[in-house]
């Protein structure tokens, strides 16, 4: 699965978006989620395997961060799209005023 795919999910997005303020533990992510935990972290699973997600083990506890990294893809395609469009509407508004006159 792709970051793409991975993010798609709202409760893995989610898990992101806890995680982007710091490295917290598998128990502390389940915490935040009216899901089971078993649920919670299969999600936790999904991201490790994407690469959205980095994990540390400490005893028994495992500690989960983001990857910035693979968020950066991310961005890098969200501000490609962002360009495709900008130039898209920018000719569609040319065309229109063209129309008017």
């Amino acid at each position: 699965m792709d970051v793409m795919e991975a993010i798609g999910e709202p409760n893995r997005r989610r898990v992101v978006e806890v995680l982007v303020a710091g490295e917290r533990s598998a128990g502390e992510i389940a915490d935040g989620f009216d899901i089971s935990r078993p649920a919670v972290s299969q999600h936790l699973r999904v991201l490790v395997e994407a690469g959205v997600l980095r994990v540390r083990d400490q005893g028994r506890q495992r500690f989960y961060s983001v990857d910035a990294a693979a968020l950066d893809e991310v961005g890098d395609w969200l501000e490609a799209q962002r360009g495709r469009w900008k130039t898209a509407l920018d000719a569609l508004e040319r065309v229109m005023d063209e129309g008017e006159s």
